[in-house]
C-alpha cells in the first residue's frame, strides 16, 4: 500500500487544503504529517517544533512520514520534510506534487499565523525567500508534477492534479 498522491511545498502553498479536497474528489483519506505530529505530542505542530528543537523535530517528522507512506490516501507533508534524506528516499517511487507558491503569496497566506515558528520572525518575507531558496531543489528533486498555486483557487489546483493523475494512469511509463 502507498499513497495515491503526496503533496510537498512551503508553508502556505495549500498542501492541507488541497489534500483534503483532492481526497474528497478521489473518495479516499487525507493525511497531514503535521497533524499526525501534533496528535502524537498533544500540541500544535509548531509548538512541538519549538519544544523539541529542529533536529529532534525532524526525527519525529521522519517517523510520521514513514507511517504516512503506509496509507493509500492523499498525504500532505510538512514544508521541511524534504530536508531529510530518508524522507526523500521514501518519495522516490511515489506520485509527488510540488505545490509552488511565490514568497509574496506565501507570506500573504501565512501572515498572522503564529503556528509557523520558522516564519515568526521580524522579516517574514526575507525568511520565506530564504526557505524557498533552501528547499526548492529538494521539492523539485522529489516531484513528478509542479503546480503553481499562486492566484488559483484550491479547486483549480485539485483539477490540475486530477488531470495529471488521469494522464499518468493512461501512460504509466512516463513517471
Amino acid at each position: 500500500m502507498s499513497p495515491r498522491v503526496v503533496l510537498v511545498g512551503l508553508p502556505g502553498s495549500g498542501k492541507t487544503t488541497v489534500g483534503k479536497r483532492l481526497a474528497n474528489a478521489l473518495h479516499t483519506s487525507a493525511i497531514d504529517t503535521d497533524l499526525m505530529i501534533g496528535e502524537k505530542y498533544g500540541s500544535a505542530c509548531g509548538d512541538v517544533f519549538n519544544q523539541l528543537g529542529e533536529a529532534q523535530f525532524r526525527r519525529a517528522e521522519a517517523e510520521a512520514v514513514a507511517e504516512a507512506m503506509e496509507t493509500d490516501g492523499i498525504v500532505s507533508l510538512g514544508g521541511g520534510a524534504v530536508l531529510t534524506a530518508s524522507n526523500r528516499a521514501l518519495l522516490a517511487d511515489q506520485r509527488v506534487v510540488y505545490l509552488h507558491v511565490t514568497a509574496q503569496e506565501g507570506v500573504r497566506r501565512t501572515s498572522g499565523d503564529s503556528s509557523r515558528p520558522l516564519l515568526n520572525v521580524s522579516d517574514p518575507a526575507a525568511r520565506y525567500e530564504q526557505l524557498l531558496e533552501e528547499r526548492a531543489q529538494f521539492y523539485e528533486e522529489v516531484a513528478n508534477l509542479l503546480v503553481h498555486s499562486d492566484g488559483k483557487k484550491p479547486q483549480r489546483v485539485v483539477t490540475d492534479i486530477l488531470q495529471y493523475l488521469e494522464e499518468d494512469q493512461n501512460n504509466p511509463t512516463a513517471r
